[in-house]
């Protein structure tokens, strides 16, 4: 059974804006699953389908089996923003989402300050977040998202906003953790090199109405290194093809290119 099935889903947004088309998908559990597309083609909209928020107008979804429900423990969502409440410290942050679902405080702090420290952020547990630079405060959040332990991680563009190297560090640090806790994770993104870096697979959108255009398996062994991966004629292959994929499904709505970011 994949831990996440979608069915013929489709969306609309009033009586004139189709969204997402006759989308399907299956998702194996502990694989790593990317969704790139044009802007506005309905990445986050499916990604928001998963979390029960939005029940389906047309179609069908199961996470693990069930269907999507809000407040689902199976899914913790991370998203661009870190979102971390400025009136807590990074360790309080971190253990924020285990104390809401019910893990003791003790517990909760110490988990949390392992997950700090594997991030690169012992030292500074008892910072807020106005004392961190932004690449930190991703760190946190991420320490957060994963100190959930939930089975699917659902993470909507988390690195967009960082500089190039901060990027890089945190798309190896995020290897490391999946490669480690083998969760299942849909990760939404704009950049087709982070996309085929992280990847199992990754699922190619039209522009709107957002449908699959493309699956593509990466073949690329692991563990990887993002950094090292920049290095690899495979790499680059199966970028281009990607990216070729891409433009096929901007042609095949009829938008045009510069709606790629």
């Amino acid at each position: 059974m994949p831990a996440i099935s979608i069915r013929n889903l489709t969306i609309r947004f009033g009586p004139r804006v189709l969204a997402v088309d006759d989308f399907s998908l299956d998702i194996n559990e502990g694989d790593f699953v990317s969704i790139v597309g044009p802007s506005g083609c309905g990445k986050t909209t499916v990604l928001n389908q998963l979390t029960g928020l939005l029940p389906p107008q047309e179609g069908a979804i199961s996470i693990l089996g069930k269907p999507p429900h809000e407040g689902n423990p199976d899914l913790a969502y991370m998203l661009a923003r870190d979102c971390l409440l400025p009136w807590r410290t990074a360790l309080s942050n971190a253990c924020y989402g285990m104390q809401i679902r019910g893990v003791p405080k003790a517990e909760a702090q110490a988990q949390a300050r392992e997950l700090l420290a594997h991030v690169g952020l012992k030292g500074f547990e008892g910072n807020y977040p106005k004392a961190l630079s932004h690449g930190m405060r991703q760190r946190c959040a991420l320490a957060r998202t994963f100190g959930l332990k939930s089975p699917i991680l659902l993470m909507d563009e988390p690195f967009g906003a960082l500089d190039a190297q901060t990027k890089l560090t945190l798309e190896d640090l995020l290897l490391q953790l999946w490669q480690e806790h083998r969760r299942t994770v849909v990760f939404i993104t704009h950049d087709l090199a982070e996309a085929v870096a992280l990847s199992d697979r990754v699922i190619v959108m039209s522009a709107r109405p957002g449908r699959i255009v493309a699956d593509v398996p990466i073949a690329l062994a692991r563990p990887r290194s993002v950094r090292e991966l920049q290095k690899s004629p495979e790499f680059h292959e199966i970028y281009t093809h990607v990216w070729e994929q891409l433009e096929r499904g901007i042609q095949l709505s009829g938008a045009p290119a510069q709606a790629v970011e």
